[in-house]
């Protein structure tokens, strides 16, 4: 099948509240730009799946307002694929030939290329170094989720952005989904009163919960674990929703599910080396089967040697699959969250309490995972010929609000555009025409690296936590840019 350029194949294909035609207000107005004005000149630094996005913007919606004109990456074998995706928007007979450095020339790239800012969807461990060397030979920078990915990569950052004034921008396209920003609107309208606590439930399920010990991010240095890399979506959701910052975290978890020592105590049968050319395995993905995997990582392989499609329950995992979070905010606000990465179903349930009533969210992201006749994950079940949506558990999501005293009434949620909820077609217009919108957003949805350091202080601290048994007062981290919220 063929999946859209902003998802993750093994995350669920774009479910409810999406559409071509996004509900009302649910998209910032923007200004056309003078046709005078030169466009901006975009290097991408980190030419992996999620680059894609970008590039897709780039040579589509947003060609009026900017350009691609560098590629920094390792692996030259990835650079040729999205050359290649470039050199086909521009109605070339090849790729584009644009500019390619290796890690250590992003200085003379911004220099030579003349480049305005730098896209970092680099692997997370890479992230403060690539942003400090960006901001200081003279860029601006967007970068992806996380952040970063410790302490002092937070402080890096911080002390990059100090000495130079220059802009980085958040790439938290969850705040744009018309579910979560619907939420954001009913707290701030003071329905539900002060809020008291968040309880916060994330569930992925065993194709896309497994991907993550499939790559890179099964090694926490390079990722941070999940409370870094995949929870900084939602912990950013949960400062934003309550607008207020993170003061103390206790954490517990563990790799529960997915490795080697999980899968022998379960006596599963003798595991496949990779999952391409695996057959009959629902826990494998085979790289063949989508395009941009094979041109990404499969061919890309003889250059550098990683592998996508690592068995989940191979030795080497060092980040946990079961994770429980309790967080104290400074305004008195605490939340509980829990991350599981092998359930049966994705999404995730958020139930907000106020002095004046509660606000209860649910999203069924995919209801549940079919397997094909010869036991392979069927990713996206809607395309099978028995359908996709089971009644007991429909795709889609509803945002409950019920005051003190009176019946619940549910609060509708406009449609959105795009993957993600909806969110990421409006992130990249905020992203790539910020400068164009009409009018400040009521929400606040675009994001900075404040929010950035606000998101990871919370994985951070957790992960802290896991080692010492201990809450940890964030503040004693050392995180957080001293103009944040106090």
């Amino acid at each position: 099948m063929t999946h859209p350029v902003d998802q993750n194949p093994t995350a669920p294909a774009p479910a409810s509240h999406t559409s071509t035609r996004p509900g009302a207000g649910v998209v910032p107005q923007f200004a056309d730009p003078d046709p005078s004005r030169p466009r901006r000149r975009y290097a991408v630094a980190g030419t992996g799946h999620r680059a894609g996005m970008y590039v897709a913007a780039l040579t589509g919606e947003h060609a009026d307002v900017g350009e691609i004109v560098a590629w920094l990456d390792p692996n030259p074998a990835r650079i040729d694929y999205h050359d290649t995706q470039v050199g086909a928007a521009l109605g070339l007979d090849g790729p584009a030939g644009l500019p390619r450095y290796g890690p250590e020339g992003l200085e003379a790239m911004v220099g030579e290329q003349r480049a305005d800012t730098v896209i970092v969807t680099s692997v997370d461990r890479t992230h403060a170094e690539l942003v400090d060397r960006a901001l200081r030979a003279g860029a601006d920078v967007v970068v992806e989720k996380p952040l970063t990915t410790d302490a002092d990569g937070c402080r890096r950052i911080t002390q990059a952005v100090a000495d130079t004034g220059r802009d980085v921008v958040m790439t938290f396209n969850y705040r744009y989904a018309p579910r979560n920003s619907t939420l954001r609107q009913v707290i701030a309208s003071g329905a539900i009163g002060e809020v008291t606590s968040v309880h916060f439930e994330w569930a992925l399920d065993t194709v896309h919960g497994a991907d993550y010990f499939r790559r890179w991010h099964r090694d926490k240095a390079n990722s941070g674990g999940l409370l870094v890399h995949k929870a900084s979506h939602h912990f950013d959701l949960v400062n934003w929703w309550i607008d207020d910052a993170p003061a103390k975290v206790y954490a517990s978890g563990a790799l529960r599910f997915y490795g080697e020592e999980n899968s022998a105590a379960r006596g599963m049968r003798e595991r496949p080396e990779r999952g391409t050319g695996a057959h009959g395995d629902p826990y494998s993905l085979d790289l063949r089967a989508d395009p941009r995997l094979d041109a990404l990582y499969l061919r890309a392989e003889r250059h550098d040697g990683y592998r996508r499609d690592q068995d989940p329950f191979a030795p080497g995992i060092t980040i946990e699959d079961n994770m429980s979070v309790l967080v104290d905010y400074r305004r008195g606000a605490t939340l509980t969250y829990s991350l599981n990465a092998h359930s049966p179903w994705e999404g995730y349930r958020v139930t907000v309490n106020g002095t004046a009533g509660r606000a209860e969210l649910q999203v069924v992201e995919r209801g549940f995972i079919e397997l094909d006749d010869d036991g392979n994950a069927v990713l996206d079940p809607s395309a099978t010929p028995l359908g996709a949506h089971d009644p007991l558990r429909p795709e889609g999501d509803h945002l409950i609000l019920q005051r003190h005293w009176q019946r619940p009434e549910e609060v509708a949620i406009p449609d959105g555009i795009g993957g993600h909820g909806g969110g990421d077609a409006i992130l990249l217009k905020d992203v790539f025409r910020r400068d164009l919108r009409i009018g400040d957003d009521p929400l606040g949805r675009a994001a900075d690296y404040r929010d950035g350091l606000r998101a990871v202080a919370v994985g951070i601290a957790a992960n802290r936590s896991l080692l010492t048994g201990q809450p940890v007062v964030v503040e004693q981290l050392g995180l957080l840019h001293e103009d944040g919220p106090q």
